[in-house]
Formats: structure tokens, sequence, C-alpha cells
């Protein structure tokens, strides 16, 4: 029997829910850490270390300083959710791989919800055939489907998205554990149809869902029940709980003629055992090879189950940029989950930052606050710049962007509205090029000769006598406000993808690593390795840790995933052919190449810039590609010596710009302190370190580190990371550097910005 045609709600991650919505703070002090921004190092080093003892420091910031600003009180709707104490939402489910909090956040009618996300493994921790359900904190055990993307190298899962059907959260959070199932452990059993759901099942229960654009005075459209009952789609989810498929078509008008540069694309998610869908669409002005790309003005209507739930007059769709709403059919689920973030990190699929961070109220509520207007809406680009290369310390350069990092240490629903948003709005930019050919994002595999329109020169392939350069625009017709580029992008969809399973998400992940490796002229990259070698040394770090999470997430079936793994390797054979195998290689432990040396009449580098590599080579390191650990031993010298070598002095360590060579044409320095003497502009080089006098001289604080240290953007901020991997990397050498930079008397307040709060392993 069919099922009833159920109401439509709308749910888009681009629209700001009412401020009365979010009563909760941010996540209480983990581990017995101290909350607030101000980093104890007597405290972490115990921590970190065992117990060794850190250098006598100046005091930390006081609490008053360092604690999360107060949320004015307020009144609460009754049907607006409630905080939940934070006793209540942290207790752990015993046992469990990780333990996970469903909140409530709007009137709760069902009984039951359904729940989609990604999880992320560490290696080992979970076989192939082991099944998994969710323990609740009253024992009971219920199902869940797996459906898993990714291996790690050992067999054992990395990567899986995981669904589920549990009860509607009340005001108290509710404790999900991931448990293994076995005799002992048994689940109750999943609920489902009574057949097998199919898209034509799903498109005879009633739902509909179509887009309508009306482009240069002609209709054009698309329509998600026609593709699923006309179609083969392809499925992304499948199980007993939930069902996703994957459509896509250009664009046509009435007379069928298709739209040579607009295509929708769907992803249908159907729980039918509670006749709920999500429906996902994404229009796209996207084609790699089309001729005459351009700018659209369109009209544009979105309807699901007959209902309107998107309409927008005039709206201007970029060239090679892509668009994304959702909406539910059957009922939005009120719900907000909190993954489990110390697992998340322990994973190694995100780097160590500090549990000792206690994002500020006021940051997250200035975030939602921020989050309204056309910022919000299809082609505008959220909390990150429109303008990617304009300078100076900002949020959303780092390994991971401010309001990621603010997302992942509190779990609070206004970070994962602004990450998730910002991460929908990435498509704003011109850097998506698809493959008509596979339908997937264009791979310099298949076009070795590949590159943007302005770096033409030598796109010929010889192999079959094709220009492979992208088609160019015409005059203005391609104009937008949003800049592109690779030595200032964000890490924008990596952390979405992982813990949403959303397949826009990975498609954007994949879309800027490709884009990092073809937008050089390919003479430049060694065509087809991709080699990113000419960039400014921050855009080899962005670009690298773009494309190794690219290659460590995408789904082990998917033709890509060979790509990115193979032009990672190309990259880092590279590198350590130049530096960490090659016993002629500067003796300081700096990136040389690309825009590196270009301070001081080309005789400085940046080390700020170069700890942005090396606490990217940390990141691939991390995630297990082994060519990497070789070139982070051999980075990882630099920061240490400027912390710790002889002849250097710690509180210059982060220093602006680098002398390392006499002149353009001298050799590099052989060590040290010949580097940081001949850096000395202000004459301090011949007083005590640290010193009263230095500091005098300097205008600095005692304890204080030259190049803004009090600012969570400023240069020993941007130093942390790269310290923190080595302290990892190198051993005693290594830990003592830290010691001593943990050991400086003033520190940022990390509760405003924690992109570069990381913090060592010691393994």
């Amino acid at each position: 029997m069919p099922i009833p045609v159920p109401a439509v709600f709308i749910s888009f991650l681009l629209v700001a829910a009412p401020a009365q919505a979010f009563q909760d703070g941010a996540a209480a002090p983990a581990g017995g850490l101290p909350a607030g921004g101000g980093l104890d190092p007597q405290r972490v080093t115990e921590l970190r270390y065992g117990g060794a003892a850190a250098p006598q420091a100046a005091p930390s910031p006081t609490a008053a300083a360092a604690a999360p600003v107060a949320a004015p009180p307020r009144s609460t709707p009754a049907s607006a959710p409630r905080s939940t104490p934070a006793s209540a939402r942290r207790a752990p489910i015993p046992g469990a791989l990780a333990t996970l909090y469903l909140e409530r956040t709007g009137q709760a009618d069902a009984r039951q919800v359904p729940l989609t996300f990604g999880q992320v493994f560490a290696p080992g921790v979970l076989t192939r055939e082991t099944r998994i359900g969710a323990r609740l904190a009253d024992g009971s055990v219920l199902p869940l489907q797996v459906d898993t993307k990714a291996f790690h190298d050992d067999g054992s899962v990395r990567h899986a998205i995981v669904s589920g059907i549990v009860p509607a959260p009340n005001n108290q959070a509710t404790a999900l554990g991931l448990v293994k199932l076995d005799a002992k452990t048994r689940a109750e059993p999943a609920p489902t149809s009574a057949v097998d759901p199919t898209p034509a099942m799903l498109v005879r229960s009633g739902l509909t869902a179509n887009v309508r654009l009306v482009v240069d005075g002609k209709t054009y459209d698309a329509s998600l029940d026609r593709l699923l009952a006309q179609g083969k789609p392809a499925a992304w989810l499948a199980g007993p709980i939930a069902h996703e498929w994957l459509v896509s078509a250009p664009l046509a008008d009435r007379g069928g003629q298709q739209h040579p540069h607009l295509a929708a694309r769907f992803a249908v998610r159907w729980y039918p055992a509670l006749k709920q869908a999500r429906v996902d669409v994404t229009i796209e002005n996207n084609w790699a090879y089309e001729a005459r790309p351009r700018n659209f003005t369109y009209d544009v209507e979105l309807e699901v189950g007959g209902d309107t739930v998107y309409r927008k007059s005039a709206l201007t769709h970029y060239h090679h940029a892509r668009w994304r709403k959702l909406a539910w059919w059957g009922g939005a689920p009120a719900v907000h989950l909190r993954h489990d973030s110390r697992q998340l990190i322990d994973s190694r699929a995100l780097p160590n930052y500090d549990p000792a961070i206690q994002v500020g109220e006021r940051t997250l509520a200035d975030a939602l606050a921020k989050w309204t207007g056309p910022m919000t809406e299809p082609m505008g680009v959220g909390l990150a710049l429109p303008a990617m290369p304009t300078t100076g310390g900002r949020g959303d350069i780092g390994l991971q962007p401010a309001w990621a990092v603010d997302y992942l240490l509190s779990m609070d629903r206004r970070a994962r509205l602004v990450t998730m948003g910002t991460a929908d709005l990435a498509g704003s930019w011109s850097i998506h090029y698809r493959d008509r050919r596979t339908g997937l994002p264009v791979s310099l595999l298949d076009f070795p000769y590949i590159t943007v329109p302005e770096r033409a020169r030598d796109s010929r392939n010889p192999a079959n006598g094709r220009q492979e350069a992208l088609a160019a625009c015409t005059g203005n017709a391609c104009d937008t406000p949003n800049a592109h580029d690779i030595a200032h992008q964000p890490n924008f969809a990596y952390l979405p993808y992982l813990i949403s399973g959303d397949h826009y998400y990975l498609e954007e992940l994949q879309f800027w690593a490709m884009y990092d490796v073809f937008a050089l002229a390919p003479v430049y990259r060694d065509n087809r390795k991709g080699l990113l070698k000419e960039e400014q040394v921050r855009g080899q770090a962005w670009g690298l840790r773009t494309l190794a999470e690219a290659a460590y997430i995408t789904p082990d079936g998917h033709p890509l995933k060979a790509h990115f793994r193979s032009i990672l390797d190309s990259n880092l054979d590279w590198y350590n052919a130049q530096y960490s195998h090659n016993p002629k290689a500067n003796a300081l432990g700096f990136i040389a190449n690309g825009y590196a040396v270009v301070y001081a009449d080309a005789t400085a580098i940046a080390p700020w810039q170069d700890d942005f590599f090396t606490a990217a080579v940390g990141r691939v390191a991390e995630l297990g590609f082994s060519k990497a650990r070789p070139l982070l031993e051999w980075k990882a010298r630099f920061p240490v010596a400027r912390m710790t070598g002889k002849g250097a002095c710690w509180v210059s360590g982060a220093m602006y710009s680098m002398r390392v060579r006499d002149s353009q044409r001298a050799p590099f320095y052989a060590t040290i302190g010949e580097a940081f003497r001949k850096s000395d502009a202000d004459g301090v080089s011949s007083l005590e370190c640290g010193g009263a006098q230095m500091a005098a001289k300097l205008k600095l604080r005692p304890g204080e580190m030259s190049g803004y240290a009090s600012s969570p953007t400023g240069q020993p901020s941007n130093m942390q990371p790269a310290l923190a991997y080595a302290a990892d990397a190198l051993g005693d050498a290594g830990k003592t550097a830290w010691e001593r930079f943990m050991a400086r008397g003033v520190k940022p307040d990390y509760s405003v910005e924690a992109q570069f709060a990381i913090v060592p392993r010691n393994d």
C-alpha cells in the first residue's frame, strides 16, 4: 500500500535558528585541565609527559581573563530547548568505543528520530566483521546500520557512516555509546520495511522534488522523482535503517534541450520505517571543459512534496561554483548530535587540539550573531574571507579554521551551524571543475596537462595532441568577488564530511584538493605528479594538508582514491629527495624551494610560513602516510633549534623574517646561531636571552616572545603546532623545546580562536 504523503519541513543549514534555541554554553573542562583559554605550562607538561617538571614560568592569566564570558540571563520559551547540565551529558557509557550525546533542539512531537552521522576509528579498533550498536544509559542496545567507507592499511575500519532510529531526547541529553556487538551484547531488531526499499518504492510513496530556474527568459527544470524512476541511481547508503541514492542531470527546458552549463544533483536519504526522507539539492555551474564559461543570473524555485521550500529572484551563480539546500519530507528531526571530541582526536583523524581549551560563550554567541544576511545565502562565503589573498592574522587559516576547532572542542550547536554552513558555502568559489565523462571532480591523472586558463602555456598533451587547459572566460563574464588562493585556503569540508558522511562535503574536499595540484602550470608541477613545490611555502603547506586529507578519507571504492594517493606520494617523494634524504640540504631544516627565500633581497625566509609547512607535514604523518615521517623529522629541527639551539634565543624564535644567507648567491648559514646573529636588527644578541634588558630593548613584557605573543593568531601561535609535532617526532630534543615554549610568560587566550592550540601526543 502506498505510504501517505507526509507534510514537508524545511531544514536549511544556511538559515540561522532563533537565538533562543541555543541555550547551552561551552563544554565543561575535560580531564581536570584548567578552564578557559589560558594554558598552564606545568599542568600541561605533567599531563603530556607523566609529571616531568617544566621550567619556571610566569603565572597563567587570571581566572577572570581566562574564563568564558557568561551568557546573560534570559527567559526561555516553553518550546525551546533548555541547557543540559555538563554532568548529565558528559557521563561516558561504560565499554563504549565512543560516547555521543543527542540533544533536543525544538518541540519534540515524535517518540523516535532518525540519525545518520560520520564516525572515524583509530587503526585496529574495529574489524570489518565486527557489528556495533548504540547502548543507552539504561543498558539497552539499539541496532545501528554501518556503511563502511574507508579502511586502514591493517584492514580495520577507518571511516563509516552510521545510521539509527533512536528515542527522541527530552530536556536531558541522551547518551549513545557505540559498543561492539557479540554473543553477550545483543541489539533489538532493526526497524525496517516489509520489503527491501527501492527508488521506485520511494517515488510511489509520494515524494516529489523539483527545481526550476528561469535563465535568460527560458525555464529549465530537474525532477528528483523523475530521475529516480528513469535512471539507475548510485547508492550511497544501503541497509535496514537508511537508504541514500545519488542522481543528477543537466537542467533542461520543456522541449528537453539541456542547458550547456547548469546541472542539478540530488541526494535523497530515506528512512522507510519512519516515512521520512532528507532531500539534498545542489545546483552546479561546474563542467570542466564546456566552452564559453560564464556567470548566470536566474530566478530559482525549489519544491519538495509540492511545497515551495526555497525561492530566490535574480540569483547570480558564479562560474565553476555551486550551491546547496537541504529539506526534510515527513518532518525534520529536532535533534543535535554531539560527537565524542576526545575519541575523534585520539583516532588521529584530527590534530591533537588541547582539551584545556574551553571555547568562550562570547565566541559562540558572536559566531551565531554573524550568521545572517547575504553571507549565508548561495554564493556567499559564510565566516570565510571572500578575498582569500587578504593578509594578516585571521580565523580561517590553520590546519583547521577557528570555527571548526570551536565546534570540535565544544560540540555546541551554534558552532555546528556555522561550521557546516560555511562548508556548504565553500561551493561559492570558482574552483569546481567536474568531468562530464565520469561525473566526478576532474582528475589530474586523467588530464595531466590540465591547468587554469591564465596558465595555458605548455598545456598540450603530447600523447593525444589535445590542449588540456580549461576554457577561458570572455570579458567580464566570470567576474566574482570570491577570490580563491591556495596560499590562504581554509580547510572547509574535511571535518564536516568526517562527522556527517554527507556526499556533498566529500566532493567539496575533492574539488579543492584537485584544484590545488592542477592550478600551477604543468611544467612547474611536473605534469601528472602535481608537485606543489613552486607555490609559496604556506601554499605548499595548505595544499599538502588538503591533498593528504582527501587521500585519507576518500572511500576506498571511489575512483579518485588511488589518484589522491599517487599525487600525495609524488609530493612526498620530491620533498624527501630534496631534503630528508639529501646530505646537501640546508643544515637548518627550512624549506628553500618555491617562493621561500624572498625577504630582504632574497636573503631571508618567513619562519611562520615554514612553521605552517612543518605542521602540515606532521598532519600528513599522523594520518598514517609513512613517507611523511622522515620529512617531519628533518623539518622539525628548525622550530626546535629556534627555541633551544646554540646561539638562538627563544624570545625571537618566532621572528617575522630570518636571514639565512648573506646574499642571493651565498650559501645558507650552517648554524642557527649565525642565522640569529645576522637577523638581529635590534642589537640584542649580546644581551641575556629572556633577561630584563632584552625585554626592555624589544619593548616586551618579562617572559614574552616577539611577534604578537598574546594573539591567538600571532607568530608564536603559528609556531605552536610545529613545535607540538616536533615534540612527538624528535624525542628529548623536541620535548625540551616544547617545555621552553610552554614556559613563556605571555600566552594567547585560545578561548577566542583555537586553531593553533595543538599540543603533543607524546607517543
